[in-house]
């Protein structure tokens, strides 16, 4: 057999391998995508826990439920049964269609305290729904926040107004969902002021000292919004993006 006759064998097969681990790969990554976005069922909430509500009174009165939730939005200790928390009560009320997670949970009598890990801070900041990722944002979370800053953030911006977006913190831990309420905001277009409702809900974080003045500055000069993490999630901070930005495609 010629040397020429050999060298395309030994090709061949190196082609041939090389494709296998193409479709290997893959395969791979297709069946990970379909796992993340499989459903997973866990425990929700179908009516409000109170604060001090027993295990065993919720799941008594019909509270409690399993749902079916995509896979990459299951939270870190989601549960599928109460067996580890029956004997235990709500440490703060626990909304319609949050999931239940065993560190929203205590012994009875707790239920005044929520969970602050050490060395941190528990502050509050109030959002709309849009801000707060639509409601997706529930106890035990992570989020990035984001800051707009301008002179019209809220509505009606125009490119005169030298807004700019740019990332607060790349992650902070929401540990507690206040009850939704309505504001007012308004608007002015063409002369007319609306005044229109929005719903809002306070969401509680744990932040270091540092952090928590940046959030709440920002909370009483700028708008805020958060972006929903999940551990695969890529966030860097950068100089934001204003108005001279918003097209660039570079």
């Amino acid at each position: 057999m010629g040397r020429k006759t050999i060298t395309l064998i030994a090709a061949i097969v190196v082609a041939a391998v090389g494709a296998g681990l193409v479709f290997l790969y893959v395969q791979g990554v297709d069946q990970r995508a379909q796992a993340d976005s499989a459903p997973v069922q866990v425990l929700t909430a179908v009516k409000q826990v109170e604060a001090g509500e027993t295990v065993k009174d919720a799941q008594a009165a019909g509270k409690l439920e399993l749902a079916e939730i995509p896979g990459a939005a299951v939270l870190s200790g989601a549960l599928t049964e109460t067996d580890s928390i029956s004997n235990m009560t709500a440490l703060a009320p626990i909304y319609p269609g949050e999931q239940i997670i065993s560190s929203r949970f205590g012994d009875s009598g707790s239920q005044s305290r929520i969970t602050i890990p050490d060395k941190s801070l528990a502050i509050s900041v109030e959002l709309g729904d849009p801000q707060r990722v639509a409601g997706f944002v529930q106890p035990g979370s992570e989020v990035a926040i984001f800051s707009t800053v301008g002179d019209k953030c809220n509505s009606g911006a125009a490119a005169g107004d030298n807004l700019l977006t740019r990332l607060l913190l790349p992650e902070a831990t929401v540990i507690a969902v206040g009850q939704t309420g309505t504001s007012n905001t308004t608007t002015t277009a063409e002369g007319e002021e609306t005044v229109e409702a929005i719903s809002t809900t306070i969401l509680t974080l744990a932040l270091e000292q540092t952090e928590s003045e940046k959030v709440i500055l920002a909370s009483q000069t700028t708008c805020l919004n958060f972006a929903l993490l999940t551990d695969k999630s890529n966030v860097t901070p950068t100089d934001g993006t204003s108005f001279d930005d918003l097209f660039d495609q570079s």
